[in-house]
């Protein structure tokens, strides 16, 4: 039974090595034009360029004391408007400034996170990203440093738009 199986056995794996045809893909020619517009690059946050042999949260936080300072700064809280709880992971380490990607705003403003684990807050710019309001966000390296939130959990703040 065993001789006879190991011949069907051998054709059938036989098979699934057979190549199918591939078609070739036709060539484009590109052509730039002078009208084009072309991305720029451009640094990140602040309009400082992180060292590109940074490795160290201090290293690739380029806010100055002056900057931590003013984000620490107590807002009006007369003028703020609580937007609730989200869980935020670290953002881009390579875009400086003080700043919370998050879907809970359709529109760039000022506003404050709070984390209650020290119970420290920082003054940030809201940038919204796609995604649901319960869904996460994503805060900067400073941002995260400012309120001492462990930069290796993720750790739920609290976020208010205004002030």
């Amino acid at each position: 039974m065993k001789h006879r199986f190991f011949p069907i056995a051998l054709l059938v794996l036989g098979a699934c090595t057979q190549m199918p045809e591939t078609t070739a893909i036709p060539e484009i020619d590109v052509v730039a034009d002078a009208t084009q517009v072309r991305p720029k690059v451009r640094p990140a946050g602040l309009g400082r360029v992180v060292p590109t042999a940074a490795r160290t949260a201090e290293e690739f936080d380029v806010t100055t004391a002056e900057e931590r300072k003013a984000a620490a700064a107590a807002p009006v809280v007369a003028s703020e408007k609580r937007l609730g709880l989200t869980v935020v992971s670290l953002g881009d380490p390579t875009q400086a400034g003080f700043w919370i990607k998050t879907p809970m705003v359709s529109a760039q403003g000022k506003g404050r996170v709070v984390y209650p684990g020290t119970g420290k807050s920082v003054q940030v710019n809201l940038i919204p990203i796609e995604g649901a309001d319960s869904a996460g966000s994503r805060l900067s390296l400073a941002a995260f440093r400012l309120i001492e939130a462990p930069l290796t959990e993720l750790p739920e703040v609290e976020v208010f738009s205004g002030g």
